[in-house]
């Protein structure tokens, strides 16, 4: 999700943002649906130990692919103002999808383009969402492991409440190691990145 999220933002997640599927409390509470351009919080379908955070791009009966890097949602260009390209070259698949895999796919993403592709586009089925990183050119993302179940979406971030500059080995540890906890102690105030903190974390309309 760079540049809109970096490595080392810790973010407050709302998880009653969305009504639970099948739930009569959606008609209680002030729940939302999933829409296009959230930003959400989900257990990674290929190992749901894992969290990851991606922008919601279709939602059920959407048809999308990709064109030379850009997206095209049921028929139309999306202009996509926060959307990154860190590289210039045109990747066959990545960025003309979907297309034949250029190296070896998920099977989810595998079960996708046989199941879900309709006149060159996919099609994203019922109780499924088509989610995708905002730095296009290196986002593990819907592309290649498939849609995101309904139930294994979290909620949405809200809020920044703390940024720190910390090796990406040392945040992907689920336990705090003595050489994390060194460095928090010597480097807290310099490596912490006040100007993200409390930063609102806003959805875009993508339509």
């Amino acid at each position: 999700m760079e540049d809109t999220l970096l490595i080392g933002d810790h973010l407050l997640v709302d998880k009653l943002a969305y009504a639970p599927a099948g739930s009569i409390s959606k008609y209680i509470l002030p729940y939302e649906d999933v829409k296009r351009g959230d930003i959400i919080v989900f257990r990674y379908p290929v190992d749901i130990k894992q969290t990851f955070v991606k922008r919601v791009m279709g939602v059920p009966g959407d048809h999308i692919r990709l064109e030379n890097k850009n997206v095209i949602l049921n028929g139309h260009k999306l202009i996509e103002p926060y959307k990154i390209h860190k590289t210039e070259y045109i990747d066959s698949y990545r960025d003309n999808f979907p297309s034949q895999p250029n190296f070896p796919q998920y099977e989810r993403g595998q079960a996708m383009l046989e199941n879900n592709v309709n006149n060159g586009e996919i099609v994203v089925p019922q109780g499924s969402y088509f989610a995708m990183g905002d730095n296009r050119d290196s986002s593990l993302d819907s592309r290649y492991w498939g849609f995101v179940p309904r139930e294994n979406i979290i909620g949405k971030p809200l809020i920044i409440y703390w940024s720190y500059d910390a090796p990406t080995s040392a945040l992907a540890n689920p336990t705090i190691g003595l050489d994390h906890i060194l460095d928090l102690a010597q480097h807290f105030f310099t490596k912490t990145r006040w100007n993200r903190t409390f930063r609102l974390i806003r959805g875009y309309p993508v339509q």
